[in-house]
């Protein structure tokens, strides 16, 4: 049997949810770029998975972080340049695959170079064959050499390789691409085929049987949308397919040999007795990643007033997991105040401001390449608070605004620990 979660240990949690993570993300260990720490990072994920019971991870995501308009990537990618991405996900799928759960790459061929996010709606890679292999394709190529077990398809157009169908219900793109040129003899997965990028063309039982048909060994299905009364009707479908010449039986017996392989591997690698939590290396990782530049001293004295704009994230990311410099900070400096703010008017923002009048201010955001209020919103108090502190718990613009600047590369509770203890230090010189 196989039990899988998309643990990716970042700002993409289901173990931490409730907590947030204690671990970096993907963009925070590429850019300590210490391989040794990621490998470490991801055998303690596969050691918290496989004391769960888990033994499949939708992870790590190998996409490259192509640039800012990307709606979907940003802190799961390990970075921008190729190689680097494609030495951390082999990395990360060695380290994972030592505690005995398979590693599923993602989002095959390459979600990174879109603008739109497939949670949503249909993306298409206008990229060309020479230049996917150029970029999208260096990191597949790099955990297929690790031996991962399992790699999941996006929801993407790629018309160079296909121009009718997504990358999930496309035989030229899982068979001739992935096992054929890249080599892949592992399970492939969908994504989850309820998303509307391409649930919206097929429904979920027809991209069940296109998916199969196509060359997919298994099924992924999120959401609302994981219920018994869905895996009935998928399996309805798929066997009035099979019955009706559209899905062969041989195709059918081929992927249930897949699953049955990654099934027994998590078998025999697993540990009776797997270790308790211990250091594997999350907290360098963090510290390492942590950028602090200081121009000038923040203004104000006393303790700081912390003014967190928030704003939403994409889907994968948990709604309740918790983010922020405004607790951490509060523990370590007695008396700071929190403000968190969504999608502010001009009224709420005064208040805000004024009510940190003569203290150290501490803007806080995530996202923001996303959000271009976020961005207006900073210039604004900056514009009033010039000696504001600006903390970018994520993706960091391009710009670097405010008399001081943190960037964490991830928002996840360990990195907000870590910068709220760099910033208290700075506070209290």
């Amino acid at each position: 049997m196989i039990l899988a979660l998309d643990e990716e240990g970042g700002d993409v949690t289901r173990l931490e949810a409730f907590t947030g993570s204690s671990r970096p993300g993907n963009l925070a260990l590429g850019a300590a770029d210490d391989l040794v720490l990621t490998r470490s990072v991801a055998q303690g994920i596969g050691r918290d998975l496989a004391r769960a019971g888990v033994n499949l991870n939708y992870a790590p995501v190998v996409d490259i972080d192509s640039g800012l308009d990307n709606p979907v990537v940003g802190t799961r990618a390990f970075g921008a340049d190729p190689e680097l991405v494609a030495r951390h996900a082999a990395s990360w799928v060695t380290g994972l695959q030592a505690a005995g759960v398979a590693g599923c790459a993602k989002h095959f061929p390459g979600h990174g170079a879109t603008a739109v996010d497939s949670h949503d709606a249909l993306p298409t890679v206008e990229l060309s064959a020479e230049e996917l292999s150029v970029t999208a394709l260096v990191p597949y190529r790099a955990v297929i050499a690790a031996g991962v077990k399992a790699i999941m398809t996006g929801h993407l157009l790629v018309p160079a390789y296909d121009a009718g169908a997504p990358a999930t219900v496309s035989a030229p793109i899982m068979m001739r691409l992935l096992r054929e040129e890249l080599g892949f003899e592992g399970l492939i997965v969908t994504d989850g085929i309820e998303m509307p990028a391409v649930s919206a063309a097929y429904g979920l039982g027809g991209t069940a049987v296109r998916a199969l048909a196509a060359g997919a060994d298994a099924l992924c299905v999120g959401g609302e949308n994981a219920t018994p009364g869905v895996v009935g009707l998928l399996r309805n479908s798929i066997m009035a397919a099979v019955n009706d010449g559209t899905l062969p039986e041989e195709r059918l017996a081929e992927a249930a040999a897949r699953v049955r392989a990654v099934s027994s591997w998590a078998a025999r690698h697993r540990d009776p007795f797997p270790r308790l939590p211990g250091d594997d290396g999350a907290e360098a990782a963090a510290r390492r990643a942590l950028r602090v530049s200081v121009r000038r001293p923040p203004a104000g004295s006393g303790p700081p007033h912390v003014i967190e704009l928030d704003a939403p994230t994409n889907l994968a990311v948990d709604p309740v997991t918790p983010w922020g410099l405004g607790l951490p900070l509060s523990r370590l400096l007695p008396g700071t105040t929190v403000v968190r703010l969504s999608a502010p008017d001009t009224r709420d923002l005064d208040e805000a401001v004024r009510a940190g009048a003569g203290r150290p201010l501490v803007i806080v955001l995530r996202t923001a390449y996303r959000h271009a209020h976020l961005t207006g919103t900073v210039d604004r108090i900056l514009a009033r608070v010039p000696d504001a502190v600006v903390a970018e718990l994520g993706v960091p613009g391009e710009q670097v605004p405010g008399a001081v600047h943190v960037a964490t590369f991830s928002a996840t509770t360990l990195c907000g620990e870590i910068a709220a203890e760099a910033l208290a230090n700075l506070l209290r010189s």
